[in-house]
């Protein structure tokens, strides 16, 4: 008779080490609660903290802090003054982005729109959830006379009981993610991807559009000017910290395309 060792549990967790520096349990456990919008919070903790250990270790090597010494927010800004040359934005990168992006530089527009939240709830595990809704989108982007009963089905929001109306919004009245779904496109209708923000997920659907004006270049120049410069920074910050784990030795975590807290 054959015998079966049983699986190893599912739950081990690798030992999370740059260089041969452990990084503590702990600290991954106190990190995670920073990453609440994660697609699994503790992996971003776990590539967050390689990264502040990546950048840790640099700014030992270039003696802007002691061996041993946490990386505080002054010489992280230390560091990055000395290793990056971010370029400005210059006019007529400014006037490029103006013109490519009209939508989002027009005041008063209104948007009447609907939708059914999945709310993201300690009970409800965040994979089953994110399944539910998808299957959700797919069954009213197939029928969507049926949006406003699905909304009173299953939706978390008090505007259930109103099939999901949330009547006329403007620039402001809801989060960043949201009112980019709204007003950053001329679509109508059921938008065919879900909204995902800090509550959970939506299905959205734009019921009629009341445009405002156009704000003129020269009242946002500024704005676009400091917005580019620091999309530029994000970017040369990522590639900075790509070079160095491409230097190190990482055990226990995969970066992948470098993103984090720290590259914000």
């Amino acid at each position: 008779m054959s015998t079966i060792d049983p699986p190893a549990p599912a739950d081990t967790e690798h030992a999370l080490s740059v260089n041969g520096v452990a990084i503590e349990a702990a600290a991954i456990d106190d990190e995670i609660a920073h990453h609440p919008d994660a697609p699994d919070p503790r992996a971003a903790a776990r590539v967050a903290l390689v990264i502040r250990e990546l950048l840790r270790q640099r700014a030992i090597g270039l003696k802007l802090i002691a061996d041993g010494a946490a990386l505080d927010d002054a010489s992280l800004d230390r560091l990055l003054e000395l290793e990056l040359n971010v370029p400005s934005a210059t006019r007529a990168d400014c006037e490029r982005y103006y013109t490519s992006h009209p939508a989002s530089f027009r005041q008063n527009d209104i948007v009447f729109a609907s939708h059914i939240l999945f709310a993201v709830t300690d009970r409800a595990p965040l994979a089953l959830v994110r399944h539910k809704a998808e299957s959700t989108l797919q069954q009213v982007l197939r029928a969507p006379g049926t949006f406003e009963d699905a909304a009173r089905e299953f939706s978390n929001c008090p505007s259930a009981k109103l099939g999901g109306s949330l009547g006329q919004l403007l620039r402001g009245d809801s989060v960043p993610e949201f009112e980019r779904a709204l007003f950053d496109t001329q679509d109508i209708g059921v938008l065919p991807r879900l909204v995902n923000t800090r509550f959970g997920f939506h299905l959205v659907r734009i019921d009629r559009r009341i445009e405002g004006e156009r704000l003129p270049f020269e009242s946002v120049e500024a704005d676009i000017a400091r917005f580019l410069g620091e999309r530029v920074r994000h970017k040369a910050i990522q590639q900075y910290v790509s070079v160095l784990a491409s230097r190190a030795r990482i055990e226990g975590a995969v970066l992948g395309e470098v993103n984090g807290p720290l590259v914000q």
